[in-house]
């Protein structure tokens, strides 16, 4: 007479329920890619930048590296960090890295996408202005 181990079925249902556990990140992980990539294609279009310099200095980005304000960088959130974007005023284009996360939630929530730095906001429009209205998208 043959004895079963008597865990074997439970056994079999803790693998079954990691393989199931494993499929539902997976389409949770390919569910979130194809967020970002849409993301990426919703965000091209009429935007508002602004900029930011001296004040900032030094300071450590989102990428780890010193913010240098006469480097032609950027800070978005709805870009990934080290992608880089053209950045449209009129005629005027500039390329930039995203090295940073920024505007701040409360001027996103205003309609500001990306934070340039004053040398590439120079390259655009005069930095006095302030804001103004960007077309972006990736180079």
């Amino acid at each position: 007479m043959k004895t079963s181990c008597p865990n074997r079925s439970d056994r079999w249902k803790q693998i079954r329920a990691r393989e199931h556990s494993r499929r539902e990140h997976a389409f949770i992980i390919a569910g979130i890619a194809a967020a970002l990539f849409i993301l990426s294609f919703a965000c091209q279009g009429a935007e508002i930048a602004s900029w930011y310099g001296e004040s900032h200095r030094g300071h450590i980005m989102a990428n780890g590296q010193p913010f240098d304000p006469d480097n032609l960088t950027a800070a978005s959130w709805f870009y990934p960090l080290g992608t880089k974007v053209v950045v449209t005023h009129d005629d005027r284009s500039v390329v930039v890295e995203i090295t940073d996360r920024g505007p701040a939630h409360r001027l996103v929530e205003a309609g500001r996408k990306i934070d340039l730095t004053r040398a590439a906001f120079a390259k655009l429009a005069d930095p006095d202005e302030g804001l103004v209205d960007v077309t972006i998208r990736r180079e």
